[in-house]
C-alpha cells in the first residue's frame, strides 16, 4: 500500500476509537466515511499509470485524429488504417495532446487498429470503425427524453 493508505488507515480507525467513547452512532457515521475515503484513494491508485487514446475523423473526413484523454503518457503508438493499408506511428503522445494524421484522399468509412503502451511498457490495444456519413452516437442522450430535450 502506498503512503497514502496507511495514514488514512490508522486515522481512521483512531478518529473511530475515539468517537466510539462519545457516541457509538457517531462513531459508525466516521467509520463508514474513512472507508469510502480508502475505497476512493485505493481506486484511484489502480486507474494511475493509464493512457486511453480516443481516435475521430476530421470533419472533413481528410485525417484522423488521436487524443490521449488518460493519465498517463503513452509511447510506442502503432496505428493501422483499414482498409486504407496505411500504417503509422507516433513516438509519444502526453496526457490531453493530440496527433493529427492528414490523408491525401476522403474517406467515408475507415477502420482504425491502434496498438500503444504506458511508460511501464504496459501494452494497449483498440479498434474503432470511423465514418463521415454516419454522425457518433450522444452518449448523454436520455433513454427517454422528455422536456423538448436539444430540439
Amino acid at each position: 500500500m502506498e503512503q497514502n493508505a496507511k495514514i488514512l488507515i490508522v486515522l481512521g480507525i483512531g478518529i473511530t476509537l475515539i468517537l466510539s467513547f462519545v457516541n457509538i452512532y457517531l462513531a459508525g457515521i466516521a467509520g463508514i466515511i474513512f472507508i469510502a475515503l480508502l475505497m476512493s484513494v485505493l481506486i484511484m491508485q489502480d486507474t494511475k499509470g493509464i493512457p486511453e487514446i480516443d481516435v475521430h475523423l476530421r470533419e472533413d473526413a481528410k485525417g484522423i485524429i488521436l487524443t490521449n484523454k488518460g493519465n498517463a503518457r503513452a509511447v510506442k503508438v502503432h496505428v493501422t488504417l483499414v482498409p486504407g493499408n496505411t500504417e503509422f506511428d507516433v513516438p509519444s503522445l502526453d496526457p490531453d495532446a493530440t496527433h493529427e494524421y492528414r490523408m491525401d484522399r476522403m474517406v467515408e468509412e475507415i477502420k482504425v487498429v491502434i496498438t500503444y503502451s504506458n511508460e511501464d511498457g504496459r501494452p494497449f490495444s483498440g479498434s474503432s470503425l470511423l465514418s463521415s456519413l454516419h454522425e457518433e452516437p450522444d452518449l448523454l442522450r436520455p433513454v427517454i427524453p422528455i422536456f423538448s430535450w436539444k430540439k
